[in-house]
């Protein structure tokens, strides 16, 4: 059977650096509308390196294939809106370099280590956004059921590792006298928005939100069709990112408040799940379901883009 397009797109070597020179040139035409983006960058670079090394280590995809490093390329350059947030850009990355640690302790309840990294990285990236902690129960549940490596010893290397980052902002903070500042922080784990709160949200953000569920929902119902083909290792894996894209679309439709950092992870975790059917399918309406996806994700990068310059 010969290779459709979306085949040949998926296996070729040329399509990350492709993509990455147009993610680049995304960034800097941005740049120019933002103003001051070099820190963002490096982090979004680095960010994406993550990427291509959590599909290189773990194998996501059963064949040669960068396509999940490319839909998280594309897919944040679609919420182009976002990077101006320094914030946002470090949370992005400490979250994917968690996942890279959590995914090294599958069926090992005696690795505390890689647990107590991947926790400590939640924990600091929980620092900028402390909403981040609601996820934790999250984990920890994918651990048990998932992974199959929650025990006593991975436990208190979570917790160890969660509490250090605010361990050493503690001590800074109590030298300084400043306690408040830890109180304030905190304080944002029970201060709720509106439903309402959607109604701010402006054209892009719900345009981006709107394909982001599509593409979720389409790689979703793909894999549960089609997991049985991957080991049990990787299903064990994409059952980690399906609970945590359903977990953070319902968190935004909840919760619009927090949407910079709920589209990142959303972003990071709709990725692979869309990679997947990317790379993996292989008939005429797949193919055409590919061409309407890049064509709807560019059209909405375009418009995110001009919209981008019209506000600044």
């Amino acid at each position: 059977m010969p290779k459709r397009l979306q085949n040949r797109v998926a296996e070729s070597r040329l399509t990350l650096p492709v993509t990455a020179v147009f993610a680049t040139a995304v960034w800097l035409v941005a740049g120019l509308a933002w103003g001051r983006l070099w820190m963002e960058f490096v982090c979004f670079v680095l960010t994406t390196y993550l990427m291509v090394e959590l599909n290189n280590t773990n194998a996501l995809i059963r064949i040669y294939s960068r396509t999940v490093s490319c839909s998280f390329l594309l897919l944040s350059c679609m919420a182009c809106f976002t990077f101006g947030s320094d914030r946002g850009a470090i949370a992005e990355l400490c979250i994917v370099a968690a996942y890279i640690c959590l995914f090294h302790t599958y069926q090992d309840g005696r690795s505390p280590g890689w647990t107590f990294y991947s926790f400590a990285l939640l924990g600091l990236a929980s620092m900028v956004y402390v909403n981040i902690l609601y996820y934790v129960p999250v984990v920890w549940l994918l651990m048990a059921s998932r992974l199959r490596s929650l025990s006593v010893r991975t436990f208190v290397a979570s917790v160890l590792g969660l509490t250090l980052p605010y361990w050493f902002a503690s001590l800074y903070f109590i030298y300084n006298g400043e306690l408040d500042v830890i109180y304030d922080h905190f304080a944002g784990l029970w201060t709720f928005g509106s439903l309402t709160d959607i109604l701010k949200l402006s054209v892009s953000q719900v345009v981006a939100y709107a394909l982001l569920v599509v593409l979720a929902a389409t790689g979703i119902v793909h894999y549960l069709r089609t997991s049985y083909n991957d080991r049990i290792r990787i299903r064990m894996f994409y059952d980690c990112f399906i609970v945590m894209t359903v977990v953070t679309a319902l968190f935004l439709a909840l919760q619009p408040c927090h949407y910079d950092l709920l589209i990142r992870m959303f972003i990071i975790n709709t990725s692979p799940l869309i990679a997947h059917f990317i790379a993996l399918t292989k008939t005429r309406i797949t193919n055409v379901a590919f061409l309407v996806i890049v064509g709807a994700v560019l059209l909405a990068t375009a418009y995110n883009v001009w919209i981008l310059f019209q506000t600044f």
